[in-house]
């Protein structure tokens, strides 16, 4: 017989009384900021035939059988709502944010719940640098902290300071065998790119100590990390910045890729990436294809952890003391 879960006749929710009201706090100051400033809320599907090709998100999967689809169809639970929000855009919305879950296979902890609250949203006509001083503003917001401060950091120059690392330069084989002198847990029996090490290094032994007093922004990240950012002049950095405050990242955003010939060439080669590496390819999404042919005004965005926010504001240790029920609770 199979050993019963404690967990499982335990019918509490993991957040408190006051946990609950800090969140419901926390989206109504979120909806008036964005109700000011005139962008508007949408919602778009959770569950779609298409999801992202990143190599480095895994997205989980429902099937559906009946009307439109009656021998059945895979559906992707989105791990962003980008790619509906961007055919908003292409379709005139002007400024837009969603409040949403989203979902992500493989991804259960301390900061992690496969499900989980994100707010994401796209401003035509402003660049990156505003996009950022509004995103810190945000940060600010949810926080309860206006005095905050903020610190700029670029993604090559935390290697070059803490390790004399080049990322430009770096061989797969060297970072590998940084990592193992580093002693970090696993490493050893990993097989990664170049990109795949270098997040590693990051997130071990660079990201712990980012924004301990203040908000810290991470920009300029390598272009083969451009993800859905266009590049800059350079050609050899992104367009794409991430915000952290006590070793939390808390934020991901992009002056967007509006070419749909470059998006397209990235999906192809993120989904050789994930046969490379054993996962499945995902399905393209050639919606949102049309949607960059169509044209797509110039604009920024940025995806926000809503979760990660309020443990911060609430002083929490685990992602499960700010939802009602996180994983081991449903």
């Amino acid at each position: 017989m199979r050993a019963r879960d404690p967990l499982d006749s335990d019918w509490r929710p993991g957040a408190g009384p006051g946990a609950l009201r800090a969140r419901a706090a926390m989206l109504a100051a979120l909806r008036g900021h964005f109700a000011d400033a005139g962008v508007l809320e949408v919602e778009t599907p959770v569950a779609c035939s298409t999801a992202g090709t990143d190599p480095m998100l895994q997205p989980l999967t429902a099937n559906y059988s009946g009307p439109i689809y009656p021998h059945g169809t895979r559906l992707y639970l989105q791990t962003s709502p980008e790619f509906a929000m961007k055919r908003l855009l292409a379709a005139g919305s002007g400024p837009i944010y969603q409040i949403c879950k989203a979902f992500r296979d493989g991804e259960a902890g301390r900061l992690h719940n496969p499900e989980f609250t994100i707010l994401e949203w796209y401003r035509p006509g402003i660049d990156l640098q505003d996009l950022i001083d509004e995103v810190v503003a945000v940060a600010r917001l949810c926080l309860g902290r206006a005095d905050l401060g903020v610190e700029r950091r670029r993604y090559a120059e935390l290697f070059h300071e803490r390790f004399g690392l080049d990322v430009f330069a770096a061989d797969p084989v060297d970072l590998r065998a940084f990592a193992l002198r580093r002693n970090i847990l696993g490493a050893e029996g990993m097989e990664l790119g170049r990109d795949g090490w270098l997040d590693l290094l990051f997130s071990h032994l660079i990201q712990p100590d980012l924004g301990r007093d203040a908000l810290c922004v991470v920009s300029d990240y390598p272009a083969s990390q451009a993800a859905l950012a266009r590049l800059n002049a350079d050609g050899r950095t992104a367009a794409r910045f991430e915000l952290f405050h006590r070793g939390v990242e808390l934020a991901n955003g992009f002056d967007e890729l509006v070419d749909a010939d470059e998006q397209a060439a990235r999906f192809e080669a993120e989904n050789c990436q994930r046969r490379s590496s054993g996962a499945e390819p995902v399905k393209i999404d050639r919606r949102l294809l049309g949607a960059l042919q169509h044209g797509i005004p110039a604009c920024s965005g940025v995806a926000m952890g809503v979760d990660r926010l309020l443990m911060l504001r609430l002083g929490a240790t685990d992602i499960d003391e700010v939802l009602s029920f996180s994983l081991q609770r449903c």
